[in-house]
């Protein structure tokens, strides 16, 4: 194990000499050049191989003269905490991104994915979007700060976790074992987006809240037999009608007052005028369920927002074409809303679903925790309105919001620390390439993300 890990420290190594050839770069040519060599250094996970980024990022903070730690229990899967200190006089704020990255299936991209090629102005690999591209910016952040010896009210901490894409061992890792290396006020993490609207307005979500993954089995049972015999109590149709009832059940609309203002504040824009006229019947028990329908047919994101999801991603059944089985079973993902609990959650599908020949309960292994939403009325909440206002002074809005997708950030929030995603790429348009083909981000969403993130940086650490 010692040999690999000496065997991956060597080609980080090769690329922190060339990626300090020039101390003078700008601090947009600093992230360009930390993402093409992260994008280069393959953490696909399954297997993972985070310690690869995790020595670099080691090799280019000691270079700057940044105290750094490789943390883990697996040579091969080591995360990194590195820390500039401040005078105090406030708590720490966490900069945090995953080292990890989906795996990539090479014959459907046009290119490398683990070459941070650079096409038409777009650099291309896995993890340029999901999340090397935020890891790069912290890191070039941080080192600006040290190089221009910038004074800090608070102690600015760097985490690179690993497997986060698969588990979330690295982050529990941390937590459970190094907790006062990471204790800190505020973390700002992946989630946040920018969109522009049609009336020219730049729209900063802030992710201030998250739904929770919870993965959930269904298990059908039936006699088996001779596939020439039909039978209605078939294990495969019962699952079949098991999955048709829980895809066309509505769930509860439950609002928070992170939706509500993220409902309110869209509603200002062109994209939905359509929304204000719904808004007061969600309000209202008799037709709340009626307008979330209204908002599906719209926009089944937006809907997402308002209540716990249900969708079914893996099917296992029978062993031969000729035979019924016995059992069939699928897989959920279903994500649910903070306030609810997984044995709430449960409870309902098993009422949607009243076949006593289906089981209905949670996959084996450890659930995401439940989590309140970060305040909007924090210090770094209003340092980040405050250093968008000041990077983009015409037409930009800021709104909190609450992702459809999972980060490490809810095991954070879990233990008090207030957790943002920060909004700094724009999403470009065109599909969404994150965990797709062709991932790719622009030379100037990058160059513009890192400048408002160091914005940010300053304006909740800097010692004004």
């Amino acid at each position: 194990m010692f040999s690999a890990f000496l065997a991956l420290s060597a080609i980080a190594a090769g690329l922190v000499a060339y990626a300090a050839d020039d101390d003078n770069r700008t601090l947009a040519g600093r992230t360009r050049q930390y993402l093409g060599d992260l994008i280069r250094l393959d953490t696909s996970n399954p297997p993972g191989n985070e310690s690869r980024v995790a020595s670099y990022l080691k090799q280019v903070a000691d270079s700057s003269g940044i105290p750094a730690e490789l943390l883990g229990d697996d040579p091969k899967r080591l995360s990194l905490v590195a820390r500039l200190k401040g005078n105090g006089k406030n708590k720490p704020l966490l900069l945090m991104a995953h080292s990890d990255v989906v795996p990539a299936e090479r014959k459907r991209w046009t290119v490398d994915p683990f070459k941070g090629e650079v096409r038409e102005d777009y650099m291309y690999g896995r993890g340029s979007l999901d999340t090397k591209s935020l890891l790069a910016a912290e890191l070039a952040v941080m080192v600006e700060i040290k190089r221009r010896n910038i004074k800090l009210s608070r102690d600015l901490i760097l985490l690179s976790e690993a497997d986060e894409e698969a588990g979330s061992s690295g982050i529990q890792w941390v937590i459970k074992n190094a907790w006062p290396k990471i204790d800190a006020e505020f973390a700002f993490n992946e989630g946040g987006s920018v969109w522009e609207s049609r009336n020219g307005t730049r729209v900063f979500l802030v992710q201030n809240a998250e739904k929770i993954p919870t993965r959930v089995i269904l298990t059908a049972r039936g006699p088996a037999g001779h596939a020439s015999l039909p039978r209605s109590d078939n294990a495969v149709l019962r699952l079949a009608r098991a999955l048709v009832k829980l895809a066309d059940a509505d769930q509860p609309v439950r609002l928070s007052p992170t939706t509500r203002r993220y409902l309110r504040e869209l509603s200002a824009f062109p994209e939905y005028d359509w929304l204000p006229q719904i808004l007061p019947r969600l309000e209202n028990a008799a037709t709340v369920q009626a307008a979330a329908g209204q908002i599906r047919a719209r926009d089944p994101e937006v809907d997402a927002s308002l209540r716990t999801t249900v969708t079914p991603t893996m099917l296992n059944a029978g062993i031969k074409i000729n035979s019924i089985p016995s059992t069939a079973e699928a897989q959920l993902d279903v994500r649910r809303l903070p306030n609810e609990t997984a044995e709430e959650v449960l409870a309902r599908l098993r009422q949607f679903v009243p076949d006593p020949a289906v089981d209905i309960s949670l996959a084996p292994g450890p659930q995401l925790p439940a989590n309140e939403a970060s305040s909007r009325m924090s210090a770094a909440y209003h340092s980040m309105e405050r250093a968008i206002s000041l990077v983009y002074p015409r037409q930009s809005a800021v709104v909190p919001f609450m992702s459809r997708g999972a980060t490490d950030g809810s095991f954070l929030r879990s233990r008090g620390m207030a957790v943002y995603g920060v909004p700094i790429f724009l999403r470009e348009p065109g599909e969404s390439r994150e965990h797709g083909n062709d991932e790719r981000i622009s030379m100037q969403n990058i160059e513009n993300g890192a400048e408002l993130l160091w914005q940010m940086v300053l304006e909740t650490a800097g010692d004004n």
